[in-house]
């Protein structure tokens, strides 16, 4: 009886499935078409996308939220190339993926094949890892090293290359040596010293603050934290993606008096989360040049990066803050900080003041509206436990302000990389995995016009797809500020190539209708009541996607910053 044989697609699907890899995003060519085939047979999740951009980026928003890898496939040369600013985001934000990437021939290397390019070599630049395997036999090497790359010490994106020859060619089934999946990263406990250091510190301060990164909510601490900020009493505050950690409603949380408590904490408790832009480096005038900063980090590197910490703790942040809570337990008196004390009437104080801000914008119904105030609608109807995708500059950081999140994990805006344009990937792989696992929970993407263009022909995929997604587009005409239609049009027997501002777009566009174009529904609202209808009509099918266009005030602008430095870092694309 002859051998059995099997081809590489299938070695290569096999592999992927073992190692818990559920979903892939990507766009199939030569050579790739039979390894999505094959994926598909082996019952891994493949969702075509229109795009290798969205397609990475959908693939790390998966990493994020589960923190098991997906896979993005796409095709050799360009492909991969459109498919690095996915990797990138994955790698700045520590999110894990793997990329596939078919290249040419090996028979045919360095001959001037069909979209040849240098694949392993330029990943390396935006990967953890990055390799070809060596035969088909060793493919379930291969993968199994790469998962494991991409989800131990800090998580972040990894490349697997797949010359086209390999992908039909046969090889006899008993040379195949499959690898065991792959464990769960180890969980790694600090120094116990350092911990009593740390505490130690903690209790004498005066004016204690507890940040939040997305990096715990990676982490899924969110158990280990309550049980810290709620028995210390603690002032937190969470980063962007950090919200949901714990409650943004919470009576400890601190976000809406953001600048008071970074400028004036004697004592930060840093939790992943990194001093980079995102926290002005941890330097003044946003903070105390004296401050004191307890820095918890999977990444040896990271501690002392641009500060060095009165305490470093190295570790898994779920493990490290158990270590926390148990040496707390043992001491006596227990050590919860006074919410009568001054630091904490400054930042009511402070709350109170923005809070009022806040309502008094959200209250001021003008039509075309200003941003709170469309938000204020937008709030009123969208669920608690719904994930939240939001870009767009304004749209996004105003947004961060008036809807809040409940639940870790639930919301994913522009990151460490500034990235736009992530907004409909992320949206779709949210979409697809609580189709899955959360099928009652909706999604609701926020973007501004501008974000919207970047990858908005996504849309398609959605309805392909039949995700319920919900697209909320702030509409401004613009980025930043913009002008209305009648200015627009004043310009028409100019050259616009020198009168048009660069900031400027098709002024009152009907983006719904792109989406209408599909299947989906589409609504075009001005005023209040014509937000609400069209969001409770929106929340109500939960079988079509929906897009509600706001049109606001060209002129809205966010609240006036206290501190000019409060501007000066911004995302590169806006």
């Amino acid at each position: 009886m002859a051998d059995e044989v099997v081809e590489g697609c299938d070695v290569f699907a096999k592999s992927l499935k073992n190692q818990g890899v559920e979903y892939v995003f990507g766009i199939v060519g030569i050579p790739v078409i039979e390894l999505a085939m094959a994926m598909q047979k082996e019952g891994i999740k493949y969702i075509g996308m229109r795009n290798e951009q969205a397609a990475s980026y959908a693939a790390s928003a998966i990493g994020y939220m589960t923190g098991k890898p997906a896979g993005c496939l796409v095709v050799s040369g360009p492909g991969l190339v459109h498919a690095f600013a996915g990797m990138s985001n994955a790698m700045e934000n520590c999110w894990p993926m793997i990329v596939i990437g078919g290249s040419s021939e090996r028979e045919q290397d360095k001959m001037g094949a069909f979209q040849e390019y240098p694949q392993v070599e330029c990943s390396r630049l935006y990967s953890k890892f990055s390799c070809q395997p060596s035969s088909i036999a060793r493919i379930p090497f291969y993968v199994e090293k790469a998962y494991r790359n991409s989800i131990y010490g800090r998580p972040g994106p990894v490349y697997i290359d797949i010359p086209g020859n390999m992908v039909m060619a046969q090889v006899p089934e008993k040379t195949v040596r499959y690898v065991p999946q792959c464990p769960p990263p180890p969980r790694m406990c600090a120094a116990g010293a350092d911990v009593k250091r740390a505490i130690d510190l903690l209790s004498t301060a005066k004016s204690p603050l507890v940040i939040v990164g997305k990096g715990a909510a990676y982490g899924q601490c969110e158990a280990e934290l309550k049980t810290l900020v709620e028995g210390c009493k603690l002032p937190f505050l969470p980063t962007p993606m950090g919200k949901g950690t714990l409650p943004d409603e919470h009576p400890l949380c601190v976000a809406p008096a953001r600048s008071k408590a970074l400028q004036d904490a004697d004592v930060v408790l840093l939790l992943g989360a990194r001093l980079n832009w995102i926290l002005h480096f941890g330097a003044p005038p946003r903070f105390r040049p004296d401050v004191k900063i307890i820095q918890i980090d999977i990444c040896p590197e990271e501690i002392g990066n641009n500060v060095p910490p009165a305490v470093g703790l190295v570790g898994d942040l779920k493990s490290v803050l158990g270590q926390f809570n148990e040496e707390l337990s043992k001491r006596s008196p227990k050590f919860v900080f006074s919410s009568s004390s001054n630091w904490w009437k400054t930042l009511n104080e402070k709350l109170e003041k923005n809070r009022i801000s806040v309502q008094n914008n959200s209250e001021d119904k003008t039509v075309p509206l200003n941003y709170y105030a469309a938000f204020d609608e937008v709030n009123k109807i969208i669920p608690r436990d719904a994930i939240v995708i939001s870009e767009g500059a304004n749209t996004m950081d105003i947004s961060r302000t008036c809807i809040p999140n409940s639940l870790p994990r639930h919301r994913l805006d522009a990151g460490t990389f500034g990235t736009m344009g992530v907004g409909v990937g992320f949206a779709i792989a949210a979409a697809v995995y609580c189709r899955d696992y959360a099928p009652n929970k909706r999604v609701i993407c926020i973007q501004g016009d501008s974000a919207f263009g970047f990858s908005g022909f996504e849309v398609e995929t959605v309805c392909r797809y039949r995700l319920p997604i919900v697209f909320i587009i702030i509409n401004n005409n613009g980025i930043s500020k913009s002008f209305g239609e009648e200015v627009f049009n004043s310009l028409e027997e100019t050259d616009r190539l020198l009168s048009h501002p660069p900031t400027v777009l098709s002024p009152n566009a009907r983006y719904e209708k792109v989406l209408e174009a599909f299947g989906g529904n589409g609504y075009f609202v001005n005023t209040p009541e014509e937000i609400q209808k069209a969001l409770k009509e929106s929340m109500a099918n939960k079988k079509q996607a929906s897009m509600v266009n706001i049109m606001i005030s060209t002129m809205a602008d966010r609240r006036q910053q206290a501190f000019s430095w409060l501007d000066s870092v911004q995302p590169s694309k806006m």
